[in-house]
Parts: structure tokens; sequence; C-alpha cells
């Protein structure tokens, strides 16, 4: 999923198969573009989440909960000092529905601490 129809265009082009949605994060709904299923995980890497707007990001969090099956995993991961601190991260997902199972400070699994540059946050439904 992603607001630009440029972007989704490469992504179909470059890798075929998966079903490619159009639509901002913040107003996320797959039953409306024929995807009924609950979703087993949700990946959101890249620094997404520093790119919404402050406003949205409980309602993207809080999307991404309604969207999971009950034993279903969000990923995400961003880094540090790009205007969303990790406990205010945290504090959102709490807010939304989302509790942390697994902290990590990188993709390759190196374990969070309180001075960790990056965040790879896996969540799921409270």
């Amino acid at each position: 999923m992603d607001v630009d129809p440029a972007l989704i265009e490469a992504a179909r082009e470059d890798y075929p198969g998966p079903d490619y949605v159009v639509s901002d994060l913040a107003e996320m709904d797959l039953p409306a573009h024929g995807i009924a299923e609950p979703l087993d995980a949700i990946l959101c890497a890249g620094n997404v989440m520093t790119f919404l707007a402050p406003s949205t990001r409980v309602e993207v969090l809080r999307r991404f909960a309604t969207h999971l099956a009950d034993d279903g995993r969000a990923v995400i991961g961003f880094g540090a000092g790009r205007g969303y601190p990790f406990q205010e991260f945290f504090d959102d997902a709490a807010v939304a529905g989302l509790e942390p199972q697994l902290r990590l400070s990188t993709w390759d699994l190196r374990p969070f601490s309180d001075d960790s540059e990056f965040l790879v946050a896996v969540l799921g439904k409270r």
C-alpha cells in the first residue's frame, strides 16, 4: 500500500503477483479493495512511520490493528532522530490497541537498548 500510484505501478512491474493498493495508510480499508481476510503480518519498513503527519500516526497504527488477524503481527522499523521518539511510538501503539512483543535495534535481530539508533518493533493486538 502506498499513496503514490507511480510507486505502486513500479512495484507491480518489478514484483508481479501480490495485491497492491493505492491508498493513504491513514485511510487503510482493505475490504473496500477486495481484500477481506485479516492479515497475518504487516511490514512497515523504511522509516514510513516518520514520514507520516504526526496527527495521523495513531490512526495508522489503529488501522494496522484493525486489519491484523487476532494472532497477527505488525513489524515496524525506523531510525532515531527522525522526529518520532521511540517511547512516543510505543505510547501511540498502546492507544491504537497494539503492544510490543519484541523490540530489536536492527533488522538482523540485535537486541534493543535505551541507546539504540534504530527500532524494529514486533507488535501484536492487546
